[in-house]
């Protein structure tokens, strides 16, 4: 038979989406996947109660629909602080991994180089390699995932086409400061490359951090791409609504890639999410607030538990250290901790470039009464883990 790609030798299936399984095949609490398990606003649910009636049902504009791309653009303008071009300068894309995609698709060749810090969000390697460019891995070290700025303009200087910033940071809730942006916003000039930016947890911020567009520096939006997506912010991740902001001449590109990528996102989902994007400032006020009180929780409760960890200043990830209970595979641990304790994580190995097996990833984007129950059974981890069973 004909030979498989063989960019497929390169990664494995989504390690994120296999603890889901196992978890939901034991019954455990899933804190590995980053989904809520709480409802959306009320306005966006009653918006598509409306839509379901009246429409739209068919194909719309490949590239997002007017209102929703006016929406979008006048809220993103506001936040980001650049103006922002509804028709010339956004793509609606199906999810922020769909907008990370045309993203890398729209600025690399074959051959090309992009920087990625590492730990990273595990597409990020796989959208290089189906690139076909090549990554240049730069280290964040824990726990306060700081660069070396010898070390990143060492990876400039190899003449990158990109690179990846996720900020706030999957899966470390690292923010980055205004320092290090203008670091990297630096090496990006001087060395002439795009700087790829995974902002899908632009909201979620842990007073009192602030988060920074970096398409918001001098001389960053020319060359910046903006990604993200509605389902952080509004607790939609099913609705699979992403968007890539850029300037025009790389926007009028990156549609043609989304176009014979999957043509168009849902045209109803669109319709429904105005109600978000039209939200008053006051609500992402109180989605600050929100999740800082449940990082606040959870983070208490790991204390209780006696857990070490590293602590996140945005999105709803924290790394917990897990080498004082075992050396070995931490993909072993996170198995054993779903069968044993009855909580998923994450195994950090999935995130770091380094052979690095100390660390697991849990979120905390649950209800309140969630995250408690979670906290009780991480609380017998430490004398089960004293068995030795895995």
């Amino acid at each position: 038979m004909p030979e498989i790609s063989r960019r497929l030798d390169f990664f494995t299936e989504s390690i994120i989406r296999r603890m889901t399984r196992i978890s939901n095949q034991y019954n455990a609490i899933n804190l590995s996947q980053g989904f809520p398990d709480f409802e959306p606003p009320a306005e966006i649910i009653e918006a598509l109660k409306k839509v379901a009636d009246d429409g739209p049902h068919q194909y719309e504009i490949t590239w997002g629909a007017q209102r929703f791309r006016e929406a979008l653009a006048k809220k993103q303008s506001k936040y980001m602080g650049v103006p922002i071009d509804a028709d010339r300068e956004i793509v609606v894309t199906c999810g922020s991994t769909e907008a990370m995609m045309v993203a890398m698709m729209t600025v690399c060749n074959p051959g090309d180089k992009v920087v990625v810090f590492s730990p990273f969000y595990e597409n990020y390697v796989v959208d290089t390699i189906l690139s076909g460019a090549e990554p240049i891995y730069v280290p964040l070290r824990p726990p306060s995932f700081e660069f070396d700025k010898l070390e990143l303009e060492a990876a400039f200087k190899q003449k990158p086409k990109a690179l990846i910033l996720c900020n706030p940071s999957n899966p470390t809730g690292k923010v980055f400061t205004l320092e290090e942006l203008e670091y990297i916003a630096y090496l990006a000039i001087k060395y002439d490359v795009f700087v790829i930016a995974d902002e899908v947890y632009e909201h979620i911020v842990i007073k009192p951090h602030q988060h920074i567009y970096i398409a918001s520096l001098p001389g960053m939006y020319e060359r910046t791409l903006t990604c993200s997506s509605l389902s952080k912010t509004y607790s939609i991740t099913g609705w699979r609504l992403g968007y890539v902001i850029a300037p025009d001449y790389i926007i009028d590109n990156a549609r043609k890639v989304h176009d014979f990528l999957t043509v168009g996102a849902a045209a109803p989902l669109q319709a429904a999410a105005l109600a978000g994007l039209e939200m008053p400032e006051a609500y992402y006020e109180d989605l600050k607030d929100l999740y800082t009180r449940k990082c606040g929780l959870f983070l208490k409760g790991l204390e209780e538990a006696g857990l070490k960890y590293t602590s996140p200043q945005g999105a709803y990830y924290v790394m917990v250290d897990i080498s004082e209970f075992h050396k070995g595979s931490d993909i072993d641990f996170c198995d054993w901790l779903i069968k044993e304790v009855g909580v998923a994580a994450v195994p950090g190995s999935s995130f770091f470039k380094e052979d690095i097996n100390s660390y697991i990833r849990f979120h905390f984007a649950k209800k309140e009464e969630t995250l408690l129950a979670a906290i009780e059974r991480l609380k017998t981890l430490r004398e089960k883990a004293a068995r030795g069973i895995y």
